[in-house]
């Protein structure tokens, strides 16, 4: 799991709240309008029903006034109240209360609900010519009560997506930095590991007491301290505000290839490192840190490669259209397909089963937020290989 967890963008929180609640609007308002449309709609019954009971009282007919009441209001899915001029209840249905209850104690209950259903709606005036025969108390169907609830349970249920949205990429940011801790101090450990273990073999040499004559030893052991001493520095100037001079990076370049020439034989066998310097105009770095960013990338391309013949290139070359300088590490390793390249520089992420996969996401960061440049996969083939561009502007 370690090698899958990839980098998230800074803005996903804030992406993910403005999402939720856009859509807990964009809900909300939707359902407030069908809710509208609803109501308009009973209204509409209403008045229509209202008409049909005024047709049926000016033929003085009973049997229509039931039919009217019992075949067509009777099935409707909203609360109704028909009572004489004075409010006094006469009919109703879906108020909780039976409509063949006509005891004191119902209709105390069903004038208590023309009260509450008049808050609601304006009532439906019932006219015979000039005379007001009743109103028609009506209130929101239960359908259109349980759509007023929708909009608070959808904002209940983004809520708790949001929740679980922002605890899962904590948990993931948690883990990932977990994981970066663990591999810095890997990889503190494997800068260190072979100048100590140097060391350690120059001092047995010591206390063999033979005498040091040979310059060329004394040359490794300060070779050997210079390296701790550049490990130190180089873990020192990590969150914190570089010391950026203007230099030609050719120079940083041969260097850092030189130190890796050196250790060869303790990182791959028969390989070949090219260098195709052009004269370049000199640029703003850091040079312990470029030198790091720069190690890792051709550690990386070494580390790729599995054929007899191994060729690293490194150009370092001017590009005089975008005034940039470019350095491009090539080598005839595995290539990558379209998966490992799109990931190669995200923390965690390694196509070694013994990987890390700081060293890539390290130098990204290196060059592109403390020397404002670029790093990237500029072509891969499988079976190929790979060439990975370092941008840097004069």
């Amino acid at each position: 799991m370690k090698r899958l967890l990839h980098r998230i963008p800074g803005g996903f929180k804030s992406v993910l709240f403005v999402f939720a609640i856009g859509g807990g609007l964009i809900l909300h308002f939707y359902t407030q309008n069908v809710i509208d449309d609803l109501r308009q709609e009973s209204r509409s019954f209403v008045l229509f029903y209202a008409k049909m009971y005024a047709r049926a009282v000016e033929t003085e007919s009973v049997e229509d006034l039931n039919f009217i009441f019992d075949k067509i209001i009777l099935p409707t899915h909203f609360p109704m109240i028909y009572t004489d001029a004075n409010d006094s209840p006469l009919l109703w249905k879906g108020i909780g209360i039976d409509p063949e209850d006509h005891s004191d104690n119902a209709l105390f209950r069903v004038k208590e609900m023309v009260v509450s259903l008049s808050k609601e709606f304006d009532p439906v005036i019932v006219h015979y010519q000039d005379m007001v025969l009743g109103k028609l108390y009506y209130g929101d169907s239960k359908l259109i009560s349980k759509l007023r609830l929708l909009p608070y349970v959808e904002s209940g249920i983004v809520v708790i997506f949001i929740l679980i949205g922002f605890v899962g990429y904590s948990n993931i940011k948690k883990s990932e930095q977990r994981h970066i801790w663990v591999g810095m101090a890997k990889e503190t450990a494997h800068q260190m590991g072979t100048p100590i273990s140097s060391l350690m073999g120059w001092l047995e040499v010591i206390k063999s007491d033979k005498i040091i004559t040979d310059k060329s030893l004394i040359e490794e052991i300060e070779h050997d301290v210079e390296r701790l001493e550049q490990v130190a520095k180089r873990f020192s100037q990590i969150g914190s505000k570089p010391n950026i001079k203007k230099q030609n990076v050719t120079g940083t370049v041969h260097d850092t290839i030189e130190y890796l020439r050196r250790r060869l034989p303790h990182i791959s066998r028969s390989v070949v490192i090219n260098e195709h310097f052009d004269q370049v105009p000199p640029v703003k770095v850091t040079p312990e840190l470029f030198k790091w960013a720069l190690e890792n990338i051709i550690k990386n391309s070494l580390d790729a490669m599995d054929k007899d013949n191994r060729v690293v290139d490194v150009f370092v070359k001017h590009d005089k259209t975008r005034n940039t300088v470019i350095i491009d590490i090539r080598d005839n390793g595995r290539g990558m397909d379209l998966r490992q390249k799109r990931h190669i520089f995200y923390p965690g992420f390694s196509t070694k089963k013994r990987g890390w996969g700081l060293g890539l996401a390290l130098a990204k960061r290196i060059i592109e937020e403390y020397h404002m440049g670029r790093v990237y996969v500029k072509e891969t083939k499988p079976g190929i290989g790979t060439v990975m561009r370092i941008e840097l502007n004069v």
